[in-house]
């Protein structure tokens, strides 16, 4: 006997909102809501256990350091710039 299996597609979490809104949208909402619900590395103790609280408020389970970061990513690119120059300007004195 042969199984047939269905080929599907893997839903996201936009996938809730059937075909409403249109593939841009709920493409971008799917892409923001993965990055969101990710774990990322905690600055402090450098495990991987960081998760959003609140809105841009994250936080380490392990080690308790909370931090205020983007609103959906914990460390925005802006962030990422700022902290480049602020250490080159104390490395030139």
């Amino acid at each position: 006997m042969v199984t047939q299996f269905r080929k599907g597609r893997k839903s996201r979490s936009a996938a809730r909102f059937g075909p409403r809104y249109g593939r841009k949208s709920r493409k971008l909402v799917a892409d923001l809501e993965e990055k969101t619900h990710a774990i990322y590395d905690c600055p402090q103790c450098g495990r991987n256990k960081v998760s959003r609280v609140s809105s841009a408020i994250w936080g380490c389970a392990k080690c308790g350091y909370t931090f205020a970061g983007g609103t959906f990513i914990p460390e925005t690119s802006i962030g990422k710039t700022v902290l480049r120059s602020v250490r080159k300007s104390l490395e030139a004195k």
